[in-house]
């Protein structure tokens, strides 16, 4: 998910991931788009997967076969790159591109003034129950969701049966067992990528807001000053997370990249890193039929809560409100997700975990398959950064990489959360 990243829904249930895998009657939908313009048109589409780059531009090309009038450019800006700011320097160009990604929540609210009303379109009465609610705003809805994601330890059960581990972990101190068993043969536990930014700031840092009590409420009262982040205990906890990853994890992780990361993992010289289903199709070209699973991130000993997986819409597909090809736009959206070509894409593909009843969910690997269990029996945390202030996230990722680079303290470093957040909080 990457950001590629990424992006997140507390009313994620079980009954919407768990139907992904049986679809709506079994059978693709027929597309109900029409060609109707009569001139040639671009759409230039600005997206962040860059594990489905290819893949999608393959199925622009069938697109522009099945439309000749419609050529679907598309520029893909992620793998660790900052598309917030990308697509920021896009729309500073001129008019921006045609479709491009958002995050919903706090970040629908940002770009409000460029999102086109997609409340109408045919395929929104075959969305999953809270799949909308990132980008619904005053009752209309915004984005299409991409589709539905989960992430934590990803683990290999060959290192993990090689190291006598038996017992999954799903404690702080069962992980740090487990960690000290791989060890002690000679196996480094964690593939941790810590010069991204985002792995930290958003995915990591987003295991301790997801753990309160209340999120929302508490961001709530983040936002109104009424509590601190570094007063809270959660946030304790994590560091302790954080600093068993370090310890357990790949020399240099500062210098580690989403791509090696996922590299190493693959390759067996690491037991378990933090990633998500959408490493799936990258994990499969490097080692074919690899024996993994996800395990739960946790915090503290309280296995009843920490037994669960980040579950949400990592994002939407948006149509810029102000582009003289949106009405084209929206009829490239509706095909790939109602024809049977687009919807291959979707999950042979991009193995995507459908977020529409009628996109046939089978299939898509062993990580999509433990979130998916997961998810149907209740037990998923909910993904808040979409909610932070705009541009935080980046802050908080500086943040942690200065204190995994010792040059902070643990107190220090949540201290910086609050300052970052106080700065970027716009009522």
């Amino acid at each position: 998910m990457k950001i590629k990243a990424i992006k997140a829904v507390a009313a994620l249930s079980a009954s919407f991931v768990l139907l992904t895998s049986v679809g709506a009657n079994g059978a693709f939908a027929k597309s109900t788009t029409q060609a109707t313009s009569s001139k040639k048109v671009t759409l230039n589409v600005f997206q962040f997967k860059a594990e489905i780059a290819k893949d999608f531009e393959a199925m622009a090309k069938d697109y522009h076969k099945a439309y000749p009038n419609v050529t679907v450019k598309v520029t893909t800006v992620g793998g660790g790159a900052d598309y917030g700011a990308a697509l920021k320097a896009e729309f500073a160009k001129g008019k921006g591109p045609d479709i491009f990604n958002n995050g919903g929540f706090q970040e629908a609210v940002t770009w409000k003034d460029k999102l086109e009303d997609l409340s109408k379109e045919p395929w929104v009465k075959n969305l999953y129950k809270g799949t909308e609610k990132p980008m619904t705003m005053n009752g209309k809805l915004y984005g299409m969701p991409m589709n539905t994601e989960g992430y934590g330890f990803i683990y290999n059960k060959d290192l993990f049966k090689k190291a006598g581990i038996t017992t999954l972990p799903k404690s702080i101190s069962e992980l740090e067992a487990a960690s000290k068993k791989l060890k002690a043969k000679g196996i480094t536990a964690f593939s941790v990528g810590y010069a991204e930014w985002w792995i930290l700031g958003i995915h990591l840092l987003n295991i301790p807001f997801a753990q309160q009590s209340n999120p929302d409420q508490f961001i709530k009262d983040v936002n109104s000053g009424k509590v601190k982040i570094s007063d809270n205990k959660k946030f304790k906890e994590w560091v302790k997370l954080l600093d068993l990853t370090v310890k357990y994890g790949n020399k240099n992780p500062l210098t580690t990249d989403y791509n090696k990361q996922v590299t190493q993992f693959a390759k067996g010289e690491a037991a378990m890193m933090q990633q998500g289903n959408w490493t799936q199709t990258t994990i499969d070209g490097i080692k074919k039929n690899m024996k993994i699973g996800v395990l739960p991130m946790p915090i503290n000993n309280d296995k009843a809560a920490m037994d669960k997986l980040p579950v949400g819409v990592p994002n939407n597909w948006v149509v810029n409100k102000n582009s003289a090809n949106k009405a084209e736009a929206k009829k490239f959206l509706n095909w790939m997700v109602t024809s049977k070509t687009g919807q291959k894409y979707i999950v042979e593909k991009f193995k995507f975990i459908p977020a529409l009843k009628t996109i046939k969910g089978t299939n898509l690997g062993p990580i999509a398959d433990d979130i998916q269990k997961y998810s149907a029996a209740g037990k998923t945390l909910t993904w808040n950064w979409f909610k932070f202030p705009d541009g935080a996230t980046n802050d908080f990722g500086a943040s942690i990489q200065k204190y995994i680079a010792k040059q902070s303290s643990s107190t220090q470093m949540l201290k910086e959360f609050d300052a970052t957040w106080k700065s970027k909080y716009k009522k």
